[in-house]
């Protein structure tokens, strides 16, 4: 599908929140909490041609009080002025969204003095009319996060979602590890190029000091292992909807080892068609004098 205008409602704890997330990262501009009588203006300033946004997802649901009773009417204004417009419900039946609230322990946006049943109750009371109005009604009960995602990407995105940005850096243990870092590798386990009087001058991105690190019997059994490990996380942590990834290989002063191991990863995915970006945190702000 390729809709330019996607409005959100349904019930709260049934997956709003995410699906909302899940559009933005398949390139809508999304907006939630938006009082129906602004649909049709917001979507206006939208279509403005310097605007560049080209699909929008509005979310509107209970939270936006007195203001639903206007919803037909700003739905039926909207849909004039961009007919491909769809309306998306979402629902889950009732022990979803008692175990949905029992987990966030967030209070329910229709307050009730029956407890959260009777919230959800009166809720789908509310909502009824939104719910007719609805081109598609998306029960999520049987659903995780991730699949619900993965079916928003699968139905309304014009391509796959952004693709995992991989950023390799190397890192001298001295310095810290790096805040960003979601893997991190320790490579001191490998014989220091530094205690060889004429490697030690060079860095990791020099061939004798590569060829060093590549020398030794522990390096491809190494590689071997984050190869296959990478192989399998690349793939999941793009399909749960990470954007970023930073790996990070550590050695003592971050110019030999972990300098070559970094370049040398970014070589395997290279032939397994991922990009990446390559960092050398000690290189780049190194001080004066020769660190490990």
């Amino acid at each position: 599908m390729s809709d330019r205008i996607v409005v959100i409602s349904g019930m709260s704890g049934a997956g709003k929140s995410s699906a909302l997330r899940a559009f933005e990262d398949i390139g809508y501009y999304c907006v939630d909490n938006l009082p129906p009588p602004l649909m049709n203006t917001f979507v206006g300033l939208c279509q403005r041609a310097a605007s560049g946004l080209e699909r929008t997802a509005l979310a509107v649901d209970a939270r936006t009080g007195g203001f639903l009773h206007d919803f037909a009417p700003a739905w039926e204004s909207l849909c004039e002025r961009e007919p491909s417009a769809r309306l998306l419900f979402f629902d889950a039946d009732d022990p979803t969204l008692v175990q949905r609230f029992s987990e966030t322990r967030r209070p329910h946006p229709v307050a009730s003095n029956q407890g959260v049943i009777g919230s959800i109750h009166a809720e789908r009371e509310l909502l009824g009319p939104i719910r007719d109005l609805a081109d598609d009604v998306i029960d999520t009960t049987g659903y995780s996060v991730r699949a619900l995602r993965e079916f928003l990407v699968r139905h309304f995105g014009q391509q796959e979602s952004q693709p995992l940005s991989i950023t390799l850096s190397s890192f001298g243990f001295r310095r810290g590890v790096p805040q960003n870092a979601d893997l991190v590798f320790d490579v001191r386990f490998l014989p220091n190029p530094y205690y060889d009087t004429e490697l030690r001058p060079q860095c990791g991105l020099d061939s004798p000091v590569r060829e060093f690190v590549e020398s030794q019997p522990a390096t491809k059994r190494f590689l071997d292992h984050v190869e296959g490990m990478l192989s399998f996380l690349l793939p999941e942590y793009a399909a749960e909807g990470k954007t970023y990834l930073t790996v990070a290989f550590g050695c003592t002063g971050g110019r030999h080892r972990s300098v070559a191991m970094a370049c040398m990863v970014n070589e395997m995915l290279s032939r397994k068609g991922y990009t990446a970006t390559v960092t050398h945190t000690d290189l780049e702000g190194e001080a004066s004098g020769v660190r490990r």
